[in-house]
This record gives C-alpha cells, structure tokens and sequence, in this order.
C-alpha cells in the first residue's frame, strides 16, 4: 500500500473530515477522496461510513487506522536510520508517568541535545506498540515479562487526595467515611492496583461528578473547587508548591505507593532514561 494514501487516510481520521484533511495536505478534496477509495479497493473492506451530514470509522476502519499508524511511524524511524545523524528516540509514556517524572528528564535531555518523538496513552495500548517497533521504549505503571525486552523500575510515587487550598474542610485529615460523601473527581488510570485500592474507599456504584481518562483533567476540577481527586503527587508538584492545591491526610486508611517501569529491548537499557 502506498503510504501517501495512509498518510492521507490518518488524517481523514484525525480531522474527521475531507476538507480539511485536503486543506492540510495541499490537495483537492478529490484527491483525498481517491486516495481513501483505493485503500478501501486494496483491503477489501469498507474504512468509513459518510454521508452529507455523518462521519464515523467502520470496526474495520479503527483496526486500519490502528495499523496504518504503526507503518507511518517505522517508515519515518526507517528513514532517520538510514540517513544518518541524530536520530530521535520514540518514547511512549502515560500521562501521569509523563507529568510526574519524565518530562523533566526529557527536557534536560533536549537541552543537552537530544531528539525526541512522544506518545502519550494507556500502558498496554503503548506496550503493543513497542511489541510491533513503533517505540522504542514505554514507560508506565506496568511491569512485564517478556522474553527479549527489559522492565526496569523507573520511579516511586505516592497517589494522594488532593483540594484548592481555599476549600479544604478537612485540614486535619479525612476518614473513609466522610471520603464517600465528598465530591470527588474519578480518574481512570487503567491500573488495575489503582482501582482496586479506590473500590475500598468508596462503595459500589457510587457516582461520581466528574469521570475522565486524562489525569490532566482532572487538574482541571480540582483548580476551578470543585471538589477533591485523588492524582500521583508527581503531576502536581508545581500547583503544589504554589499553593493552589493541597494534601488531605488520610484518616484509618494508607496512601497507595504507585511504582513506575521503562520497558525496552534487553540491551538497550543505557539509551534510554
């Protein structure tokens, strides 16, 4: 397949949106549109459902895109290569782990002058990644055996019940009991530990005013007072130090210790942080 045409496609998916896929790569909607076609002819499949009005991916479509990504990206890593020079390191991380640890480091890797490619996500949706060579190195909360790769611990953190300071109503400390009845933000970490460690704080199908996937996020409600969430200390360090958010001590009940690793390829540990 060409890679033009995936190209092309990845950013039909991106923008959800012919016109501005055409706009983005100087070309006419028409052309856009053959390229899609032709991909569609070569898989055999339908990619999109369209009509004036809808845009979506078929289940074909989402697993196209899925693999279609894989082969851009080990294109451009194949022509790095081969053409010498500083090549970047494709680093996957989740965003706690990003936020908390590694973007200081890669910060001061750029200063030295180093080159870097980020993907931020869940830590298996990033581990298949590095399975297929997208990545060159994952960093997250999952440790993994796997013959020929590395796991290697990489940072301790703690996650910690968090508030604007200006709202805090328990300077002293919060029992499991009046947890329940706060409002709290949930962030979906996909860690199984973590999930397991908040079902005993709070009790089966308890609803939430605010659920979200981005720890970023939930950052958000936690500085607009809206109420209390519990987040790695590492990604709020800077609010900390301001003074906007604030630690709730737990009352008759412990702070979860999360442990993050770098997976990579066994023998490839001093490239990486």
């Amino acid at each position: 397949m060409d890679t033009e045409n995936l190209r092309t496609y990845l950013l039909v998916v991106r923008f959800c949106n012919f016109t501005r896929a055409a706009e983005q790569l100087f070309v006419a909607q028409s052309t856009v549109t053959n390229r899609i076609l032709e991909l569609e002819r070569e898989a055999g499949v339908k990619l999109l459902r369209r009509d004036t009005r809808n845009f979506s991916l078929t289940e074909e479509g989402k697993l196209f895109a899925e693999y279609a990504r894989r082969i851009v990206e080990l294109e451009d890593a194949l022509k790095s290569a081969v053409r010498g020079g500083e090549r970047q390191q494709r680093l996957g991380a989740t965003n706690a782990v990003y936020e908390g640890m590694l973007k200081e480091r890669i910060f001061g890797g750029i200063a030295a002058g180093g080159h870097y490619r980020v993907t931020l996500g869940h830590s298996a949706e990033l581990l298949e990644q590095l399975w297929s060579g997208s990545l060159d190195a994952v960093y997250g909360y999952q440790a993994v055996k796997r013959a020929g790769y590395s796991s290697t611990p990489f940072f301790e953190d703690e996650l910690v019940l968090l508030v604007r300071r200006d709202k805090n109503a328990f300077p002293r400390g919060v029992t499991k009991g009046e947890l329940r009845k706060l409002p709290c933000a949930m962030c979906n970490f996909s860690l199984e530990e973590i999930g397991s460690y908040l079902r005993e704080l709070f009790p089966a199908g308890q609803v939430f005013p605010f659920e979200v996937d981005n720890s970023n996020k939930v950052k958000d409600f936690l500085a607009a007072g809206l109420g209390y969430a519990f987040l790695p200390r590492g990604i709020v360090k800077k609010e900390l130090e301001e003074g906007l958010l604030t630690e709730v001590a737990p009352v008759g009940f412990s702070r979860m210790k999360l442990k993050s690793y770098r997976v990579c390829r066994a023998g490839e540990e001093e490239r990486f942080f």
